[in-house]
């Protein structure tokens, strides 16, 4: 089993760079965020150079404008901070697909790097690459590597000689912090420091049931998920997908040819594991992630689950063209968004006409579907009814069997309006067949007709006249499907339609 390493990034002032961003002339200007407390205004964020005159969070502005006469009082808005971390999370998927807000302080992201940190070269250079591409974003970052959540988010906040745990060093990496580093209450700091406990050390080999009376089961939860007795669940801002595949390239990619071979590569692994499984893509989502840090995506879409490499290959083949790789594609990520148990047909020695389940015909469909669409790819199944617009239904997938089989009793049209048209109509006696109709303004004369063909209106799902319905051929050769609802008599009128054209 894979050993699990986390990695926590801490922005010790995650507002002011953000604002450092937008307006660089700042820098000259000590400058505090605050918001409103209880009737007072409260500062929540300092500048470097507002806590070189002594103002700290936590203190009012009141009380900091005294200090700094020349400070400058931003507001920070409810829920800030908590959206700069989303974006700086989704930006973040890059380096691991499980990258969650750290809710402790509201101050920087907890990532699951398992299995991810070999892309880079190895934890060190991983660390360095996102040391780096922050730093030249504008934002300062401390950042630590360990087996647990808590034991990175600890060094991270408090360590003071490596960021990088060797696996299975967490516990001595904690003893030499202090009991903040394991993410605790107020109160239950106030007593550690009241008893003289200023190091984890003093208290990690205490016996559990001394600690659980003094401090509480919270106490020993962060202690336990610190040192890693117990699991701590960290909730990802994008849930990833069972199936995905990730390449991180030595230079960046700005070529067709580089895609091509960055997507082969992918697709190797992930057909691998899913043959092993033996499930298929049925939706495929590639994303290349730029060095100027915006993202491309194209996604594919498959008839019917497969892990051909060689079928899904071209599928993405036709959507090269869409990607804009700018500057160049640092990393590759392939998800199989959508996966099926790949259904193994039956071969048949004797037939020659397997119909939908000829492979070949499945892929052309979806190379056809990638082409134009996949919404110009309509497949339909005949209900058991009788009503002209309900005795067909779309099917949700090509290997979708039928309930019943089509009805060859009565000859129907190969194209069926999906609301049946008025027409013009002129016909010498009532029950009779028209001799010519008006269609879009095209005046039709009709020599052939056979008909009628009564249609009686299913009565529980709604109200109405029956129709009956004719098959009529003009002098071009063109045949359509008319019918007229209800029965002529009285003074009233009655309307004529066109439902479908025969081939």
């Amino acid at each position: 089993m894979m050993q699990k390493r986390f990695v926590s990034i801490w922005f010790r002032q995650l507002l002011v760079d953000w604002q450092l961003i937008r307006r660089p002339e700042l820098a000259e200007v000590p400058f505090v965020f605050a918001a409103p407390d209880h009737g007072r205004l409260m500062i929540t964020a300092v500048s470097p150079l507002a806590f070189s005159f002594g103002i700290e969070v936590g203190m009012r502005a009141a009380d900091a404008k005294a200090i700094c006469p020349g400070l400058d009082v931003l507001d920070d808005k409810p829920g800030r901070a908590r959206n700069l971390l989303k974006g700086l999370g989704e930006w973040c998927v890059r380096y691991s697909p499980i990258v969650a807000i750290d809710e402790f302080g509201m101050n920087g992201l907890l990532l699951d790097i398992s299995g991810c940190a070999h892309l880079w070269g190895g934890e060190r250079q991983y660390l360095k690459e996102i040391v780096s591409r922050l730093k030249s974003k504008g934002y300062t970052a401390r950042l630590a590597i360990a087996d647990t959540p808590g034991a990175a988010w600890a060094v991270s906040h408090y360590g003071k000689l490596t960021p990088l745990i060797p696996s299975g060093g967490q516990v001595d990496a904690l003893l030499a912090l202090e009991p903040d580093a394991l993410r605790l209450e107020a109160f239950t700091l106030a007593k550690l420091r009241k008893l003289g406990f200023h190091q984890i050390k003093n208290f990690i080999g205490m016996p559990r049931s001394i600690l659980r009376r003094r401090f509480g089961e919270d106490f020993l939860l962060r202690l336990a998920q610190a040192i890693g007795t117990e699991t701590e669940v960290i909730v990802p801002l994008q849930v990833p997908v069972p199936f995905s595949e990730r390449l991180a390239c030595l230079e960046p990619i700005k070529t067709k040819v580089g895609i091509e071979i960055a997507i082969t590569k992918m697709l190797e692994n992930l057909c691998k594991r899913m043959q092993t499984e033996g499930k298929g893509l049925r939706a495929g989502m590639l994303t290349g992630y730029r060095i100027d840090g915006k993202m491309v995506q194209v996604s594919i879409g498959t008839s019917a689950a497969t892990h051909s490499i060689s079928h899904l290959f071209k599928l993405f083949q036709l959507k090269i063209d869409q990607i804009r790789p700018g500057l160049g594609i640092e990393l590759f990520v392939l998800d199989a968004s959508k996966v099926d148990e790949v259904q193994i047909a039956q071969e048949e020695m004797w037939t020659s006409t397997p119909g939908l389940d000829d492979q070949s015909v499945i892929r052309l469909l979806d190379r056809v579907a990638g082409k134009v669409g996949p919404q110009a790819i309509q497949r339909y199944l005949p209900a058991t009814r009788f009503w002209p617009e309900r005795s067909v239904f779309r099917a949700a997938s090509i290997t979708e069997k039928p309930l019943s089989g089509w009805r060859v009793d009565k000859p129907r049209p190969t194209e069926l309006l999906k609301n049946p048209a008025p027409i013009e109509v002129m016909a010498l006696i009532p029950d009779h067949p028209p001799k010519f109709f008006i269609y879009n303004g095209v005046r039709h004369l009709v020599t052939k007709a056979d008909g009628p063909e009564r249609i009686e209106r299913e009565w529980w799902l709604d109200q109405g006249e029956h129709r009956d319905y004719y098959q009529v051929e003009d002098e071009q050769g063109s045949r359509y499907w008319l019918f007229r609802s209800g029965h002529y008599g009285g003074d009233e009128k009655y309307q004529w339609f066109i439902h479908g054209f025969f081939a």
